[in-house]
């Protein structure tokens, strides 16, 4: 693991997912920025000291010529130190795993995708909420064309969290780091969750959004980059669309939404109350749940306890992991991975979703339609 040490919020998230099925080991890390505190969070993780790192290059450097070497590095450091470990970790034989988005602009996602290609080795984006085993099965319902050619879809992705300047106080991590061009890139809101809604959108419907015309707001009092976010899509079949995000938005928690309207229906699902997903038409309604009735076998897949014990946040996470993993060790051992296991977010998604951000910062200036 390179980043997520002592105070990190997505770095024990990762190690959690990582481990929840007993496919990954964490044997070594370089946790953070500062040597001493990359050793120290090395220690609370019982770690043996001679695997704790001061720095990612003594890590990659060293693990290679172990025996016992590390196969995956995973990347949850701030926006701004994504590119530069993941292109050494590649170009050292590691496969990556990296939280999103997938570098700080568009140029270095561009270079890290040729690498990616020119090493032959596997890269995975955690995008985690296309693992839920009901957004498996939305997609599915589509690709079977359960609702009809799609006209329709409207994403919503509402957090509340930065509705007051907590960045001023100094003591806020996440805060002092995602408000500040330097670390998160040209984007804010939509950096951080924005590209969750963008997607998400995309990777259900299987569309791919062609034209965006975006409203920024800076909300926050001195706040450089946007804390919302309202924008109208054209998709490339000919749907019509609305993403919102926002991270002032006073009393939400983590409020993705996702709702698709086709010509014979609907589906409706939200992330926190994952476990639903609604089949709408003009005369009935339909509700799907993880192990109940006959789900499609990519839900199935992606579902790991009985009925009436909902699956959640760590879960969907964790599906990532788990589809990566079982890629990689097929992949060592010369066996080919089935379409189950090679479902998880990849440095395309990644390039798309730098797209997406670029297309939205230049539509913000004025308010005109862009093309992606």
């Amino acid at each position: 693991m390179v980043g997520g040490g002592r105070g990190a919020f997505i770095g024990a998230v990762h190690r959690h997912a990582a481990a929840l099925d007993g496919l990954i080991e964490l044997v070594c890390g370089a946790f953070s920025s500062s040597p001493e505190k990359s050793i120290a969070s090395g220690d609370d993780l019982m770690l043996s000291p001679d695997r704790c790192y001061g720095t990612y290059e003594e890590m990659f450097e060293k693990e290679k010529n172990r025996e016992d070497g590390m196969d995956i590095v995973a990347i949850v450091t701030p926006n701004h130190m994504h590119f530069a470990p993941a292109k050494m970790a590649l170009e050292n034989g590691f496969h990556v795993v990296c939280d999103k988005p997938v570098t700080f602009s568009l140029e270095e996602a561009e270079e890290l995708k040729k690498i990616v290609e020119e090493t032959g080795l596997l890269f995975a984006l955690t995008h985690n909420y296309t693992g839920y085993p009901m957004i498996k099965h939305a997609k599915y319902l589509i690709n079977e064309g359960k609702i009809g050619k799609i006209r329709k879809v409207v994403v919503e992705y509402q957090q509340g969290w930065l509705s007051y300047s907590e960045e001023k106080s100094g003591e806020n991590k996440q805060a002092n780091w995602r408000t500040d061009p330097a670390k998160s890139g040209k984007a804010g809101a939509v950096g951080d969750i924005g590209t969750h809604a963008e997607n998400l959108a995309e990777y259900v419907t299987g569309l791919q959004i062609s034209e965006l015309c975006a409203d920024l707001t800076a909300f926050g009092e001195g706040r450089v980059l946007d804390d919302d976010a309202n924008m109208l899509l054209r998709f490339n079949n000919g749907a019509k669309g609305v993403l919102h995000c926002s991270q002032i938005a006073n009393g939400e928690q983590n409020g993705l939404t996702l709702r698709v309207y086709g010509e014979e229906g609907s589906l409706h699902w939200k992330q926190e109350v994952p476990q639903y997903l609604t089949h709408k038409t003009i005369g009935t309604q339909q509700i799907y749940q993880p192990s109940v009735g006959e789900l499609s076998d990519v839900a199935n897949h992606n579902t790991r306890i009985p009925f009436g014990h909902p699956e959640g946040y760590l879960e969907a996470f964790a599906n990532i992991y788990k589809n990566f993993a079982t890629t990689v060790s097929k992949t060592m051992n010369g066996e080919t991975p089935n379409e189950f296991d090679l479902d998880y977010p990849k440095i395309e998604d990644g390039i798309r979703g730098m797209e997406f951000i670029d297309a939205v910062i230049k539509s913000g200036e004025d308010s005109t339609w862009v093309k992606m």
